[in-house]
Parts: C-alpha cells; sequence; structure tokens
C-alpha cells in the first residue's frame, strides 16, 4: 500500500468531515463536549434547590432576592469522550489493493478524528480468534500492517465471527468497528457496540470484485480467510445466486444494525475517500461535518 497517498486522503477527509460526538452526550474527562451531567462551562442548562455543601459561585443570586429562597444554576458538563476503535484485520480486509487502501484510509481518518477531537483513543485490531491492542503511534506511523502477522492464528479457524466478546470496551463509549462483514450476520457482535451505553458506529468497505465479479466458466477460487483453493464452473445461474445471496446477506446486517441502534456505513473502494464519505457515511450519520 501507498502510505503517502492513505494518509494524504485521510487528511483530506478530515479537512470535511469528523467522527460524531455533537449529537449525544458522553463520559469522560474534562473536555469540549457535552457530558452527561453538570459542570462549570458557560452553558447555562438548568435550575436546581440549594444543598448545603454546593458552590457558592453558582448561587443564582438575582433569584434569591426576588424570592428569598437559594437556588442553583447549572451549566453543561463538558467532557473528553473515550473512543474506542476496532480495526478488522482479517485477510479479506486486504486481499485486493483498492479494499487495502480504503481500510488504511477509514483506520486513520477514524483514529486522527478521534485525536483532534481530544477523545480518549484506544486502538485494537481484531479477527476471528483474537483482539489485540495497538499503540496509537503505530497505527498513525502505518505499522500495524501486515494483516499476515496479525491474524495468522486465524487462518487456521473458520472465518464465523469476529472475536467482539473479547474487546475491552470502556463504558459509554463510542465504539468505532472498520469490518467488511463478510462472515455471516452475527447479532451478538453489533448488540456488543451498544451495550453498557456505548454508541456504534461499523465503516464496512466494499469493492467490486467481491459484489459484482465477473466470473465466467473456469475458475480457480482461493479462499483468503484459510487459504483453501476450489476449481469451480461458473456459470450464469451461479453467478445469479451468489448476487442474489450477497445482497441478502448485507441486508440482513443492515436489520441487525437498525435493532440495536448502530450506524452502519458501507463504502465503495472505487471513489475518493472523501466523496465516499459524503455519499454513504454521511447519510446515516456515521460522520458529521465539521464545523
Amino acid at each position: 500500500m501507498n502510505d503517502h497517498a492513505i494518509r494524504t486522503a485521510a487528511q483530506t477527509a478530515q479537512a470535511a468531515f469528523r467522527l460524531p460526538l455533537r449529537d449525544s452526550t458522553w463520559r469522560g474527562l474534562h473536555g469540549q463536549f457535552a457530558g452527561q451531567g453538570s459542570g462549570s462551562s458557560l452553558d447555562f442548562q438548568d435550575h436546581r434547590p440549594y444543598f448545603p455543601g454546593d458552590d457558592p459561585r453558582h448561587i443564582n443570586w438575582q433569584a434569591f432576592a426576588r424570592t428569598g429562597n437559594y437556588t442553583m444554576k447549572l451549566y453543561r458538563q463538558e467532557v473528553s469522550p473515550q473512543i474506542d476503535l476496532l480495526i478488522d484485520c482479517s485477510p479479506s480486509m486486504f486481499f485486493d489493493p483498492a479494499k487495502a487502501k480504503r481500510t488504511g484510509e477509514l483506520a486513520l481518518f477514524c483514529a486522527e478524528s478521534a485525536l483532534r477531537l481530544g477523545a480518549a483513543l484506544r486502538v485494537h485490531a481484531v479477527d476471528a480468534s483474537a483482539v489485540r491492542l495497538v499503540a496509537i503511534d503505530q497505527l498513525l506511523g502505518g505499522k500495524w500492517l501486515p494483516a499476515a502477522e496479525i491474524s495468522s492464528a486465524a487462518k487456521s479457524a473458520a472465518p464465523e465471527k469476529l472475536a467482539l466478546e473479547r474487546a475491552p470496551f470502556r463504558h459509554g463509549s463510542l465504539r468505532v468497528l472498520v469490518s467488511d462483514l463478510l462472515f455471516p450476520a452475527e447479532m451478538d457482535g453489533l448488540r456488543l457496540l451498544a451495550v453498557n451505553q456505548g454508541r456504534g458506529i461499523v465503516f464496512a468497505p466494499w469493492c467490486r470484485a467481491e459484489a459484482e465479479p465477473e466470473w465466467d466458466g473456469n475458475h480457480l477460487f482461493h479462499d483468503v480467510e484459510t487459504g483453501a483453493k476450489e476449481r469451480r464452473r461458473v456459470t450464469p445461474s451461479l453467478l445469479r445466486r451468489y448476487t442474489e445471496a450477497y445482497a441478502r446477506h448485507f441486508a440482513t446486517w443492515r436489520d441487525a444494525a437498525r435493532r440495536h441502534g448502530v450506524r452502519l456505513a458501507r463504502l465503495n473502494c472505487t471513489n475518493d475517500f472523501t466523496s465516499t464519505l459524503r455519499a454513504e457515511a454521511l447519510p446515516v450519520g456515521a460522520v458529521e461535518p465539521c464545523q
């Protein structure tokens, strides 16, 4: 992969879009986004009665002059959200050069967007067998690849799901998963993105070679996940059944995402990265415009 091209595309996209944090309240340390409690920002939120031990600086003295009762001014708490970024490092994410590039763009965009927003970021590589912590400087330096090193244990396992149940999600975090979802639609996996007051986003890169293959006649098929090879004759009827099954597969994923309140954006690997985010991630709320 061309690391320079990936970084340039990610940085260009960051000038227009970022991860969606403005439409929710968050838990975390002091920062710039709306928290779940009251704090000391300049944004007035509400009143409540005074209780012994409250900070007298927040007493509404004008209301006291009118009523003789002590009331407290409440201001919005501002926090630094927690973002847990998981990158699917199964071999299917990298078998096609355009898809590998889009995966890298998404990983860099999500990580750098989180850091620019002041979020507390953790990054994990995930496959069918394990979840591995990735140092942020490794990700930013492009050293979290190749997939062969991260996914060597997964190649001997059936690629039935990602090991999301092993991910150390933090309470109330934004969970961002970059995965092509090329395994059976797994309801529990998406549920894990939303439990414990979490919020989930899935960026699913796809390429034409998998969605609209041009198979005709005899082909040698290579399973990039297991290494198995099989020669098979592809008829128009078989190709039609494949494309129909592919469409049903992602319809099931979209239904599961709606059920668990997870924002799912499928991103093609053909158009430039910024245009793809605008067309496919912005409408579903997976990104928001920079302000």
